[in-house]
């Protein structure tokens, strides 16, 4: 058998692989988000800028930088990557203290979490990257002995600190909490035990759960900004003109589209009444103007990339390679629900953009530069390993024409 497997590799070269379909759904997802991006800023864009297109135009220009960004990261092997991601993990923590402790840092609604350094961007998105490769080169150094509790606990550390400094530093929570279940996930997946991850869970769930309820029993005129998202959350109707206004009207939104919409174009709630409709809350707009059936299309779509995420993630051809998409999937994944939660009222505000379709630079940049990652790891799958079928077919094939000639 040892013998018929080395005949296979000589007389079948691996041709390699790339995953058109993954790239495929992030461009569909692209042009999506530019369309629905210009339906639902173009009023706003017009009152505010005297351009229909002023977001539309800087959303384009930072998604062709994206692009370019892609294209040269599919070029450098993740192996690379993972070796200077020390490097990068501290300019990402250097990069959020700034943005607190000197003058580059920038204030926009009141929220400090930009830096201005010729260009602006959060440096709380490099975090995320940074993370997913810093964990990946924990766990290729630890080898056998990742899974002991010691190095298993380093692990958490260093993978929740850039959520702590993104708390600390720009007072992002939202961020925090994903750079915080990326780690979480990326660390779950390697270990070889389940259950302890399982209880710690639930336990971390039941104190959530439990702090929620005594917050809302008796914190309920706090002014801490925090906490009044939790009240709205509970009671929109009730703190309208504390943030529950935003809330009620993506609701109302979402209600009036019924099952196919208005008609793209045709919302009513993004004529200023809601707030900034085209970045966290367009998932309303969506809901309005394509209805119910427009929403499970974006639903699916992100479905789609998230499962051609895990095919990369199964079948890489390395453990680095297959953590990093887990990585991905992680970040992607609570990106879109927690976005969509928001939209719903599932869970109290935060400030999360939905990936692609909400605006904003620094996102479509940072998300590009995770895919090209991820593609030049699918392009190191062996295309064999993805279907037994055709492989025990190309065997059979070989072996065919091997005879022939003997």
């Amino acid at each position: 058998m040892a013998e018929e497997n080395k005949l296979v590799k000589k007389l079948i070269p691996n041709k390699g692989y790339f995953d058109y379909n993954l790239l495929a759904v992030v461009v569909i997802l692209i042009c999506f988000g530019l369309v629905m991006l210009y339906s639902a800023s173009a009023y706003d864009a017009t009152s505010t800028f005297g351009d229909d297109m002023y977001y539309l135009k800087r959303q384009i220009l930072t998604t062709l930088l994206a692009i370019a960004v892609m294209l040269v990261i599919m070029t450098i092997d993740y192996h690379t990557l993972v070796r200077l991601s020390p490097a990068l993990y501290f300019v990402s923590i250097l990069l959020m203290a700034m943005v607190k402790y000197t003058p580059f840092g920038v204030e926009v609604n009141g929220a400090r979490r930009w830096l201005r350094l010729g260009i602006q961007f959060q440096p709380s998105e490099i975090a995320k990257i940074a993370v997913i490769l810093i964990l990946v080169f924990m766990i290729k150094r630890f080898g056998r002995e990742a899974g002991r509790f010691t190095n298993t606990f380093f692990m958490f550390v260093v993978g929740f600190l850039p959520g702590i400094a993104a708390y600390y530093f720009t007072e992002n929570l939202s961020t925090a909490l994903i750079i915080i279940g990326i780690c979480s996930g990326i660390v779950f997946v390697s270990h070889p035990k389940t259950v302890p991850f399982i209880v710690l869970f639930i336990v971390i769930a039941a104190l959530a759960i439990g702090g929620l309820i005594y917050l809302i029993h008796n914190f309920e005129s706090s002014d801490s900004f925090r906490i009044v998202r939790i009240m709205t959350w509970r009671n929109p109707e009730k703190y309208a003109d504390l943030g529950g206004w935003q809330v009620l009207q993506g609701l109302y939104a979402i209600g009036s589209g019924g099952f196919f919409g208005k008609g793209l174009g045709s919302s009513t709630q993004k004529l200023d009444i809601i707030p900034e409709a085209q970045n966290d809350m367009i998932f309303s707009i969506i809901c309005e103007e394509l209805g119910l059936f427009g929403a499970i299309i974006v639903v699916l779509l992100f479905a789609y990339l998230l499962f051609r995420l895990i095919v990369i993630a199964q079948n890489a051809p390395d453990k680095q390679g297959s953590l990093i998409a887990t990585g991905v999937f992680v970040h992607i994944a609570l990106q879109v629900i927690l976005n969509i939660s928001v939209v719903l009222n599932v869970i109290p505000t935060t400030g999360i953009t939905l990936p692609w379709i909400s605006y904003g630079g620094t996102s479509v940049l940072f998300l590009m530069s995770e895919i090209g990652i991820v593609l030049r790891v699918s392009a190191q799958i062996d295309p064999k390993v993805l279907s037994p079928a055709r492989a025990a077919r190309a065997r059979k094939r070989a072996l065919r024409r091997q005879r022939q000639k003997t």
